[in-house]
């Protein structure tokens, strides 16, 4: 029995070993396709979106780009929304997301992050006859998110019982809220505002106040660290040659903020 016993435990160390170390060569499968697959948005301007003739552009996607490049690896673009962009990652459909990801402790549980690529704050907009100063004020108003995005979650933990939070499949559909007047406000990130304004004369967004300060990062599974050494080696390669910073000012209008310039892993 004893004899039996530690065959046992043999076989069933090797298995685990096994899985430990399939699931820790995402880096060596992607090397030996020779492409990357990277989620990134399609309805999120200026971090992504469709032009006129169906080509993906935008801020994630030249990020998506420069880190493909920088890996020696062609790259496979795969749009997603703000919903099912962590489930594409955790069904295999894609190799990395980036697609304005930020970082919270609940998403901590479930996939890992990269260094941090991009600003990205995180805000309450409406008209200026609304008046909203914080959370308090949004008790008995109607606030527009896309459905799982971080604004979704903050709102949802902040906003008193009385505030109707409306949640869109993905931010197309918010924003078509918000200018149709099916919602009196939205919570998203300050550059989505920013274009948000420029699409009407009426009714234009301001500020109220900022739900969070945030960054951008590269998501991928967890227990990866080949694949997660790869990608911050590209991030700090782009961040010293000035490649990041370019296409910050490129989208954004803004520098890469020196605090990220110095996050070199």
């Amino acid at each position: 029995m004893r004899i039996f016993k530690l065959l046992f435990l043999l076989v069933l160390n090797w298995q685990i070993l096994g899985v430990q170390s399939a699931h820790a060569d995402g880096l060596g499968d992607i090397q030996k396709r020779g492409v990357l697959r990277i989620a990134v948005p399609q309805d999120f301007a200026p971090f992504g979106s469709v032009t006129a003739d169906l080509k993906l552009q935008g801020l994630d996607i030249d990020v998506a780009t420069l880190i493909a490049g920088n890996m020696g690896l062609k790259l496979e673009l795969v749009p997603v929304t703000s919903a099912n962009r962590i489930a594409y990652l955790q069904t295999h459909k894609a190799d990395l997301v980036i697609s304005t990801l930020g970082k919270n402790a609940e998403r901590e549980k479930v996939i890992a992050f990269s260094q941090p690529y991009s600003p990205y704050n995180n805000s309450v907009f409406g008209p200026a006859a609304v008046k909203v100063a914080g959370p308090a004020d949004l008790a008995g108003k109607s606030v527009g998110v896309a459905r799982g995005t971080f604004q979704d979650s903050q709102l949802t933990e902040t906003a008193p019982a009385s505030a109707t939070i409306k949640r869109y499949e993905d931010n197309n559909g918010m924003i078509s809220a918000y200018l149709a007047g099916q919602v009196q406000l939205v919570g998203t990130g300050d550059f989505v505002a920013v274009a948000l304004a420029a699409k009407t004369t009426g009714n234009k967004p301001q500020m109220k106040y900022i739900i969070q300060e945030s960054a951008c990062y590269v998501g991928l599974l967890k227990e990866e660290p080949a694949l997660m050494a790869a990608v911050n080696a590209a991030l700090t390669k782009a961040k010293k040659d000035d490649e990041l910073n370019a296409i910050v000012k490129k989208w954004l209008n803004i520098p890469l903020p020196e605090k990220m310039t110095r996050q070199f892993d």
